[in-house]
Formats: C-alpha cells, sequence, structure tokens
C-alpha cells in the first residue's frame, strides 16, 4: 500500500464496515427501514464509494459516540442510484452525496451533507 493511499484511502484499504450498519441494496430493504422509523428513529448514511470527501466523512461518523437506539443504515449510492433518488422522491430531499437523512414516522425529519453530518443530526 503506498502512503498517498493510506492517506487518501486506497482500494487495498478496504476493511469490512462497522458492525452497526444494515445495508439498503433493494427497495425492499429501504421500506424495511422505513418501517423501522415508525418504532425507532433511523439514518440512512448515502455514500459515494469513490468520492474521498466522502470516505472521509464516514470515516469521522464512525469515529463519533452514536446512540445505539437508533437504526443506522448505510447506502453505497454508486452502486443503488435508482434507490438513492427514490429517497430523495419519496422523502422530499434534495439528493447530496454525502449525506445523512434522519428519519422518524416514515417522514425525513433532519438532512446534512458533506461536513455538516454528524451525530448530532440524529438526535438534535
Amino acid at each position: 500500500m503506498s502512503f498517498f493511499d493510506k492517506i487518501f484511502g486506497g482500494k487495498e484499504e478496504t476493511k469490512e464496515q462497522k458492525s452497526f450498519w444494515k445495508k439498503i441494496e433493494s427497495e425492499e430493504d429501504l421500506q424495511k427501514a422505513i418501517d423501522h422509523s415508525f418504532q425507532n428513529r433511523i439514518a440512512i448514511f448515502k455514500h459515494s464509494t469513490s468520492c474521498f470527501i466522502s470516505k472521509t466523512v464516514l470515516r469521522n461518523f464512525e469515529k463519533e459516540s452514536l446512540d445505539q437506539k437508533v437504526g443506522l443504515y448505510y447506502l453505497d449510492l454508486l452502486a443503488h442510484r435508482s434507490i438513492s433518488n427514490k429517497i430523495a422522491n419519496d422523502l422530499g430531499v434534495t439528493h447530496q452525496s454525502p449525506q445523512l437523512i434522519v428519519i422518524e414516522n416514515g417522514k425525513a425529519i433532519n438532512n446534512a451533507s458533506h461536513q455538516d453530518i454528524s451525530a448530532d443530526q440524529i438526535t438534535g
């Protein structure tokens, strides 16, 4: 692994995702996440796997103290662009990347992008 890969997250550095993420890979997964929001608040992290900024924001977010009651969902928006578009359309949230969308009772109650993403968005 080169020096730059260590700093900027080269392809060789593909570590296993943190265990608290539930992946959204289908419209059925998305619907289950939305349904879950009626029991507990959830957050969907929309991530562009080819973007350095998105990787940095994701890593920083994962380092924060996260409320274990909140369901945390992860969407690789490059692999699942149609689901990303569905989220934007169904929840009335303009698409951004990276983006954290907080959902309660089936509605987006907060969202942030880029450096504004933090665990505070979930509890605030």
